[in-house]
């Protein structure tokens, strides 16, 4: 059988990815875990499910190859297996308490793991971050309770361990959840690796006007490129408020201008859009004038967002940044959107 590193050699030869010694250890530790995960669901058929085996836990800068690897992993696996962000799971796990407390069950929890635990052996957690403190509260119990059924799990994040829900609300209690990571789990680093999305559109055009056949073949290009032309529904929520990802895949998301700016967002909405992203793509901004003016608005907002956050921002538009606003009324404050625009389409431009 095809390991994962022989895969990884196979996408390095084929000029796909480069080598990435951080990358290589993570492999490694993942195949292994593979071959466990695998010998135990054969052994255990049809047995009584036993304790998981140790999950890992892969944390490391944006663009480090987190998610890619941990792709490679689910796409080798033979059993069942779910890959999901880990903030949309955590909303549907949230959904599912409040209908098992509605039937009066004594431990919510429990009917939700069976649930889980009856339609897969192993979950793959994109991107845990914690912020909201209904989850705080819960994913402790819930990752216990998941392992304690005989799930695997597998983890990425952006933060250590002892880093998560910093200085949150009643953080105290949040704690046995970070030793639980440390004591059940493999923490692996994968660190000096170069942000790999960063070198994929290193030096190429990422601002497309005007607004025609060609701009929507560069954008898709581009899209492809980022994300293997997959995506995800992703839902975030915000301050009780859902936002909408109409495409969403590792770290990048993408919008039309009206579903970006179209809507009532204020800037808490496009500051949590940023922080969710690392890469946004907004196709078909219009002329902006007095005709648009709110959308004008929100889409200057949005740009100071991506700015102050450091985002990469790809876009089609109906005009280059000067010509984009030049009438009515914000045209003159609009000069310092257009030289942000400027600014974050430079090759130095850097991911943080």
């Amino acid at each position: 059988m095809q390991t994962l590193v022989d895969t990884y050699n196979q996408h390095v030869s084929s000029g796909k990815i480069q080598r990435e010694e951080e990358q290589e250890r993570l492999l490694t530790k993942l195949d292994a875990l593979r071959v466990i995960v695998e010998q135990k669901q054969r052994k255990f058929l049809f047995s009584k499910p036993s304790i998981a085996p140790r999950g890992v836990y892969v944390w490391g800068g944006v663009g480090c190859g987190k998610s890619m690897i941990m792709d490679m992993f689910v796409d080798t696996l033979t059993v069942g297996v779910r890959r999901v962000h880990f903030h949309s799971f955590m909303q549907e796990v949230q959904s599912s308490l409040n209908e098992a407390r509605q039937g009066r069950v004594k431990d919510a929890l429990s009917p939700v793991v069976k649930q889980i635990s009856n339609e897969v052996k192993v979950l793959a957690f994109d991107e845990l971050q914690i912020k909201d403190i209904a989850d705080a509260m819960i994913v402790g119990r819930l990752f216990e309770a998941l392992m304690e059924k005989g799930l695997t799990l597998v983890v990425t994040s952006n933060r250590a361990p002892i880093d998560l829900y910093k200085n949150g609300l009643n953080r105290d209690l949040f704690v046995p959840f970070i030793e639980l990571i440390n004591e059940r789990f493999d923490v692996v680093e994968v660190s000096d690796v170069k942000d790999y999305r960063q070198n994929l559109i290193s030096g190429e055009e990422i601002y497309f006007s005007p607004l025609n056949l060609n701009s929507v073949e560069r954008m898709n290009t581009l899209w492809s490129t980022l994300t293997g032309n997959s995506s995800a529904g992703f839902t975030l929520s915000f301050k009780g408020r859902e936002i909408i990802f109409p495409f969403y895949k590792d770290g990048v998301g993408r919008f039309d201008f009206f579903e970006i700016c179209g809507q009532m967002f204020g800037p808490g909405d496009y500051l949590a859009i940023v922080e969710t992203v690392r890469v946004l793509m907004v196709d078909n901004i219009p002329q902006l004038s007095r005709a648009n003016f709110n959308e004008a608005k929100r889409f200057v907002t949005l740009i100071d967002a991506a700015y102050e956050a450091k985002i990469r921002f790809i876009c089609s538009a109906a005009a280059k940044p000067e010509m984009l606003y030049t009438e009515g009324e914000g045209s003159f404050e609009f000069r310092r959107t257009a030289s942000r625009l400027r600014e974050m389409q430079s090759k130095n431009w850097m991911l943080i």
